[in-house]
């Protein structure tokens, strides 16, 4: 194995296709190629996508209930290339509902919080990491946590990782990222989760200026890439030889986001496995992945034909 995904809050993700989606308002469903049901959760998305790009991992999480066991079961199924290590306990795994409208360009997702953990399934589980790690050369630690794991417990994943030579990539907002970044082990590739309110770290982004300094923050306390999603489409990407703003010169569907984050993830990963330790120019791969995602409306991860068909066009300006 190569890479180790961790995934405390894992769901069932299922999809909805929409036109002219409304509120306070029956929707009929007729063709059932117009809905899916797929095992998600974003370390979970992650492994899915780098089995796309024949890469190995073992996701490790929590499963709880007939619905855990749906969930490991379809990713099972999903690729022999994921080796699945789930720590499974009382309650039931969540399941999370997304609307597309493709004709209006919206998604609306409704996220639930999924089962409390007690304190003997968290050390159960953390028992379990650190015994995988020394399988494995990346950590990907991604995503919330469902109710009763302690706001510090991403910081202690990230410490045991990177005290056993391990490069960690962790894609988290709040207290959750607060407290890792803010530590003596801070992750070596940082990208926070700004899908909910654009604020890390306490502070809200609303310049371009604001993501600058931002990531000058995190690279203070130990990144060496540092990813700040932008208006959108755009991102910030910082590394210690620079700051630049990634763009697309392509027409894409917005409303087809989901899974696009966890395919930049997977993208960057194969990238530093399988041709060179650049930092930078793995993030433009991990980029110019999630925008080949876009093509797809489902949760459809791209392949490497995929992505290197576009690579010409994507927009590349330094900033900083």
């Amino acid at each position: 194995m190569e890479v180790l995904t961790v995934t405390m809050n894992p769901a069932l993700d299922r999809e909805f296709f929409v036109d002219d989606f409304e509120i306070n308002k029956l929707h009929r469903i007729f063709d059932l190629s117009r809905m899916d049901m797929t095992p998600g959760g974003k370390g979970i998305n992650v492994s899915m996508a780098l089995a796309n790009f024949n890469v190995k991992s073992v996701a490790l999480g929590v499963l709880a209930g007939y619905t855990g066991r749906v969930i490991e079961e379809e990713l099972r199924k999903y690729s022999s290339l994921i080796t699945t290590n789930f720590v499974h306990t009382d309650g039931e795994s969540r399941e999370n509902i997304t609307i597309v409208d493709e004709k209006n360009h919206t998604i609306t997702e409704i996220n639930a919080p999924g089962p409390v953990l007690d304190d003997e399934s968290i050390e159960q589980f953390f028992r379990r990491y650190l015994m995988t790690l020394s399988r494995v050369s990346y950590v990907v630690i991604s995503g919330t946590v469902p109710p009763g794991i302690p706001l510090d417990f991403y910081r202690r994943l990230s410490k045991a990782a990177t005290d056993k030579g391990k490069t960690v990539l962790m894609e988290a907002r709040g207290q959750l990222l607060t407290n890792a970044v803010l530590s003596d082990s801070c992750p070596k590739i940082v990208k926070p989760d700004l899908r909910a309110e654009k604020k890390c770290l306490g502070k809200e982004l609303n310049t371009l200026e604001d993501y600058i300094d931002m990531s000058k923050t995190i690279l203070e306390n130990g990144a060496e890439l540092v990813i700040l999603s932008y208006e959108i489409i755009k991102d910030v990407v910082a590394t210690r030889e620079g700051i630049w703003l990634l763009d697309t010169l392509l027409d894409v569907d917005i409303s087809h986001v989901l899974g696009t984050g966890d395919t930049y993830v997977a993208a960057i990963l194969y990238y530093l496995l399988r041709r060179n330790k650049n930092m930078f120019e793995a993030s433009k791969f991990g980029y110019t992945a999630a925008v080949s995602k876009l093509k797809y409306s489902k949760k459809i991860f791209p392949t490497i034909e995929d992505i290197e068909s576009i690579r010409d066009k994507i927009k590349v300006e330094r900033i900083a």
